[in-house]
Parts: C-alpha cells; sequence; structure tokens
C-alpha cells in the first residue's frame, strides 16, 4: 500500500484526513498514461479518466465526489462544498469548512499545498506551479481561510525536485521581483539558468505569511515514477491527485 498511496505526514486533527495517489493505484488507463491517471485534459481516454476517479472514491472510501477544478496557473481560490457542480472552477485553489467536502488539485511536476486548522474546522489545497507560486496562489489562499496562518498546518506535496528542475531567468526574476533573498531558492548551473527549489520557495512564501507548522516535501516526481511528471513524460504526461476532506460528521 505504501507504493500505490502517499499519506501526509502531519500532525492532522482526527477530521482532517489526507492522501496522495500515484500512477500505481487501481487504474485502466492504458500506455502512456498507465495506470492511474486522474486528468480529463491530458490526452487520455476520458472514460478511462472517469473509471479511475470512479475507483479513487471507492478505494479511499471518499464521504463523496472529489471537487476537480479547472487549473489554469493562476491564484483564483474556490469556496467549495461537497456537492459536485454542472462545471469545475476555474480555480488554482480551493477553501471548505463543510464535512463532507473533499478538495482535490492535479499534478504533475507543479507542486500540491494541502492545508487544515489545528481545530480541524476548515481544509484547503493549492496548485503552486513556478508562475502561481510567484503570483500569490498560497497567499490567496490563506486570506480565504477564516482561520489565522499561525494556527493553520500546511503539507507540501510531491513536486519536482531541485536537482531535476532547471529553469531560466524569467523564472528566477518572477520571484526575485518581490523577495530578493528568494534567489536562496536557486542554484546557477549554466549561463542564465538556474536549479529551482520549488519545495523551498514555498516554504519560505508561507513562513513569510505567518505559517509556522509546514511539514512534507522531500518528493521529486520526475526521478519518481510512481508519479507523473509532465517535464519527464511530455505533453501526454497523466496526471495524480493530491486530496484532502474532511469527516462526514
Amino acid at each position: 500500500m505504501t507504493e500505490t498511496w502517499i499519506f501526509p505526514d502531519w500532525p492532522a486533527p482526527p477530521q482532517v484526513h489526507a492522501a496522495v495517489t500515484t500512477r500505481l493505484g487501481p487504474g485502466v488507463s492504458s500506455a502512456p498514461f498507465d495506470r492511474f491517471n486522474l486528468g480529463l485534459r491530458s490526452g487520455d481516454a476520458p472514460e478511462a479518466v472517469m473509471a479511475n476517479r470512479g475507483a479513487l472514491q471507492q478505494a479511499l472510501r471518499l464521504p463523496a465526489v472529489p471537487r476537480w477544478l479547472q487549473q489554469v496557473h493562476g491564484c483564483a481560490v474556490a469556496e467549495l462544498g461537497p456537492l459536485p457542480s454542472a462545471h469545475e472552477p476555474q480555480a488554482d485553489a480551493a477553501v471548505s469548512h463543510i464535512p463532507g467536502t473533499v478538495l482535490a488539485i492535479l499534478t504533475a511536476d507543479c507542486l500540491p499545498v494541502l492545508f487544515c486548522a489545528e481545530d480541524g474546522s476548515e481544509i484547503g489545497a493549492a496548485h503552486a506551479g513556478w508562475r502561481g507560486l510567484a503570483a500569490g496562489v498560497l497567499e490567496a489562499t490563506l486570506t480565504q481561510l477564516e482561520t489565522p496562518p499561525a494556527r493553520l498546518l500546511a503539507w507540501l506535496g510531491p513536486c519536482i525536485g531541485a536537482a531535476s528542475y532547471e529553469v531560466g531567468e524569467e523564472v528566477r526574476s518572477a520571484f526575485m521581483a518581490s523577495d530578493a533573498a528568494a534567489a536562496d531558492g536557486f542554484v546557477a548551473t549554466r549561463a542564465g539558468h538556474w536549479r529551482c527549489d520549488l519545495a523551498a520557495l514555498a516554504r519560505r512564501r508561507l513562513q513569510a505569511a505567518g505559517v509556522r507548522r509546514i511539514h512534507g516535501g522531500g518528493f521529486d516526481t520526475l526521478a519518481d515514477p510512481r508519479f507523473y511528471s509532465y517535464r519527464r513524460d511530455g505533453a501526454r504526461s497523466g496526471r495524480f491527485a493530491s486530496l484532502v476532506w474532511l469527516a462526514d460528521s
């Protein structure tokens, strides 16, 4: 089971549950998506993705259908309940205080960040690729949570690791424009290029916003074959999900 699912190592209250899928789950997607692709916009057969999503809900005994988002690398935050809408909200983060709600973030190298209040009263989830992270998607999520940052827990999920992620000047400049000390998240490789530590940059921004209890990190989606990786697999990479939910009382 440890290879099929990742369960966050954070001291969340009992009513808060979280899990991350891998490509090894109980899915039916064929190559190159084999086998547990959960992304509808990656080129996989829609019927396979929907079957995988159904298997996900059953395998984890989720209290409701996950609230999937139409992610666009922005900073919009949706406030959601357990009942699905006709269309997926266009947002890159979501929050909820309603029991039975399952928030879901899809990634394949970008950083998923999960949040919960220390008293279990609310949850959040954010999709933080470099564009969204630099633009403030984590800070936007925090502003939509009623709990003060000092009373929140955050968990950094699987993303591309610093050793695998070389970026150009535009990425480094985007972070340093608002925080010159963000240079600590970059290591020079060749002229105009750097290794970028997404998780470290996220941790820095969360700390600056007042979040003190930050867990997770240490993954590398490109190097770890359990995960989908856009940089490794190309445009037809699948997507794995990071989920957080409030138990339905």
